[in-house]
């Protein structure tokens, strides 16, 4: 069963004075493990006060819509602002150098905001020794990357055929060249 997600639209005196919020509903961490003296979780009691803190501890600067509730019925939810126009770059139009150098950044910086995040030692010990994790992580990441190749594929056939109408069919259609990607 997936989990709720929303987006809230807040218009103020006009329709150019808006604020979207994303409201998700928020489960217990599956690395949370009982305080084996009292039975209690060892984390915070409401899983979108868990999420909250967390994201605290990981960001530079803050969201001042973030926060917690819980519904009437019991569920717990965290919320944010959903788009706070940060700029992105477009990785469809990197070369193989730049795609390599941009995934090393945003990895060692996501690792390092992950580190400052928790404890050490249960991180640790849930990981384990010998490698076996990175070895996971990236089996994972070919096999993600294998999928959304295939997936790819899946779709530019029936576009070609003309079973599949795209609005981009020409881009979709491209060939890339060699370390590059077309989204």
């Amino acid at each position: 069963m997936g989990l709720y997600s929303w987006v809230v639209l807040l218009e103020g005196i006009g329709p150019e004075d808006v604020l979207v919020l994303q409201l998700k509903e928020a489960q217990r961490s599956v690395i949370d493990r009982s305080d084996t003296a009292t039975g209690s979780p060892a984390g915070p009691a409401h899983a979108g006060q868990r999420v909250v803190e967390g994201q605290r501890l990981m960001q530079a600067s803050g969201d001042v819509f973030l926060g917690w509730a819980t519904t009437p019925l019991g569920g717990q939810y965290y919320g944010r602002q959903l788009r706070d126009m940060k700029w992105s770059p477009d990785p469809a139009t990197f070369t193989a150098a730049g795609l390599l150098a941009y995934a090393r950044l945003t990895g060692t910086t996501l690792a390092r905001a992950h580190a400052r995040s928790g404890d050490p030692v249960p991180i640790a010990a849930y990981l384990g020794l010998g490698g076996k994790a990175d070895r996971a992580f990236a089996d994972f990441a070919v096999a993600y990357a294998d999928q959304a190749t295939a997936d790819s594929a899946g779709f530019v056939e029936p576009i070609r055929s003309g079973r599949l109408v795209s609005a981009e069919k020409d881009r979709c259609l491209e060939r890339p060249r060699q370390g590059e990607t077309v989204a």
